[in-house]
């Protein structure tokens, strides 16, 4: 019997152990189970983020090919005829392909998306460039060389802006460290901790403003925190959210919209040669030239203009303003003498040197200040020995879209390959044009009522040809010719700088990649002024929006 409690203790603990052992083994199962579930998760996460890696970094590259693609762009010689559609053209413009598939998450592009200025609601873009010309140049102003008020008076305009601002930003620009009325020079930010200096001298970008004494983030930047152009719901809530803003329904841009330190334009042809120069010294010379480029009778009415002046036009105020001056107006007299007589020595010895009937060896008695002095003109002269009155070959009374543009394109005032901070009058804010002397409300406002944009979203190519120059508020009734000569030195119909900003997608959901660049095409090639990382502002956009047939055209919408 003790024999048979002892197999039965055995047995006992022999089931025991059989039990254990399942036990364990479930638990192993378990946890290899759970380890397997762990790792094939963590790859599918791994997996994951290497493909959003990877379509990021494509999204960047497309991003970064589209900077080169604008700046080849830029860089192709243009058609006086057929202007480049830089402004809005979908076709060039949006969801560009850089890399086919028959995947739409694995189909990289890139677009370009503006701000529709004519917009205050801020909900539409279009597919373009912003041309850095529609904007007022701070570094160029002071070179205007006007009275302190109406250099002042050219910011005012600005929303935010005050009377201790914009002088306290002149003086910042200014070489001098004269305060301004309503200025603030080194000595006011010395005495600031830490101290600093006033530059005296161009800024470098707009950001710097923010040292200036009374600009602020908000003044600078705006409502639009992700600058994208359009009015998001986080930028019409008060201060329920970042950024803070008034909820009245509209987009404010900030100083960003208003000012820039980039914008200039050539003064060269469209094919990159010079420019007749109209003021040169050598009659001669300027005769035969533009006798060969334009015809007999302009040359001749040209050259005239130079040694009689018009009988009906006036010179301007600041017509002076530009030339050199040794301060005595005597010995200025003597100089331009002295020049006229090396002048004549050059164009033929002590005879008579005649062009077109006109005794040259008489010298010039002015400058020509604008080139829309010349419309209309009528100039005294002596021709063959016989005093006769010239008429201008260019009359406002006809159509004179094509006689400007070859104008334009064929002669200048002065000798400088570049000509910085005129204004893009097609393109620029009611603000900025309001800040340009002798500009009225009403041009303003007629300006800027204008659509460069149909109402299908497509380009409208003839209205911006006929507004290559700004001979169209001539032509179009919107100034007088007295008018456009005053403005002339402060507008333009376009500039030679432009900022973008690319973004580097795919056709379906997926990272976008936003890059702000700065292109200056003044040279060959073009130059990428700077860059600068949009993406940690967000995404900005819908895909949608950038793909070519669901939205690109109109860019209609909000994101």
């Amino acid at each position: 019997m003790r024999h048979s409690l002892r197999q039965q203790a055995c047995g006992t603990r022999t089931h025991v152990r059989d039990g254990s052992a399942l036990i364990v083994v479930l638990i192993l199962i378990v946890m290899l189970a759970l380890a397997a579930y762990t790792f094939s998760e963590t790859m599918i996460v791994e997996n994951e983020s290497s493909e959003f890696a990877l379509r990021q970094a494509k999204a960047r590259a497309s991003a970064e090919s589209g900077i080169e693609y604008a700046a080849v762009v830029l860089g192709q010689e243009e058609d006086p005829e057929q202007p480049l559609m830089l402004y809005h053209d979908p076709g060039q413009f949006a969801g560009v392909l850089v890399e086919d598939s028959e995947v739409a998450q694995a189909r990289s592009r890139f677009s370009f998306v503006a701000p529709l200025n004519s917009d205050e609601s801020g909900t539409r873009v279009r597919a373009g460039l912003i041309d850095e010309s529609a904007k007022l140049n701070l570094n160029a102003i002071v070179a205007f060389d006007l009275d302190e008020e109406t250099t002042a008076q050219m910011l005012m305009n600005v929303p935010g802006m005050t009377e201790e601002i914009a002088d306290a930003i002149l003086d910042w620009i200014d070489e001098d460290d004269e305060v301004r009325s309503y200025g603030a020079e080194s000595s006011e930010y010395e005495s600031l901790q830490p101290p600093y200096t006033a530059r005296n001298g161009p800024l470098e970008s707009l950001d710097e403003l923010l040292l200036v004494r009374g600009v602020t983030p908000q003044l600078l930047y705006g409502e639009d925190a992700n600058r994208n152009g359009l009015l998001d719901p986080n930028e019409d809530d008060g201060d329920a959210s970042l950024p803070s803003d008034n909820a009245d329904g509209l987009l404010d841009p900030g100083w960003m919209g208003y000012f820039t330190v980039h914008s200039r334009e050539s003064n060269l042809r469209a094919d990159g040669s010079e420019k007749i120069d109209v003021n040169q010294d050598l009659l001669s010379d300027l005769y035969d030239q533009i006798a060969e480029e334009l015809g007999a009778d302009e040359a001749q009415f040209i050259t005239a203009y130079r040694i009689y002046g018009a009988t009906n036009v006036e010179p301007l105020d600041d017509a002076s303003s530009d030339r050199p001056t040794t301060g005595n107006a005597d010995f200025d007299e003597d100089l331009r003498e002295l020049a006229g007589g090396v002048a004549r020595a050059a164009s033929g010895g002590g005879g008579v040197v005649t062009r077109g009937g006109l005794d040259l060896t008489q010298g010039t008695q002015l400058e020509i200040d604008s080139l829309f002095e010349l419309i209309d003109a009528e100039v005294e002269a002596e021709i063959d020995g016989t005093k006769t009155t010239l008429n201008s070959p260019w009359s406002s009374g006809s159509d004179l879209t094509e006689s400007l543009n070859t104008l334009f394109d064929a002669l200048t005032t002065t000798t400088a390959t570049s000509i910085d901070g005129r204004i893009n009058v097609n393109e620029a804010r009611r603000e900025v044009l309001l800040g340009i002397p002798d500009m009225t409300e009403n041009m303003a406002d007629t300006i800027v009522a204008t659509q460069l944009i149909s109402s299908d979203g497509s380009p409208m190519a003839d209205t911006l040809l006929r507004r290559s120059t700004p001979g169209w508020l001539l032509i179009e009734g919107l100034a007088d010719i007295t008018t456009m000569r005053k403005l002339d030195r402060y507008v333009t119909a376009g500039g030679d700088v432009f900022r973008l900003q690319v973004l580097g997608h795919s056709d379906g959901r997926g990272p976008i990649v936003r890059i702000e660049a700065v292109i200056d095409r003044v040279e060959f090639p073009p130059r990428v002024v700077s860059r600068r990382d949009l993406t940690p502002l967000g995404p900005g956009y819908r895909t949608e929006w950038l793909v070519p047939g669901e939205g690109a055209a109109t860019g209609s919408g909000s994101p």
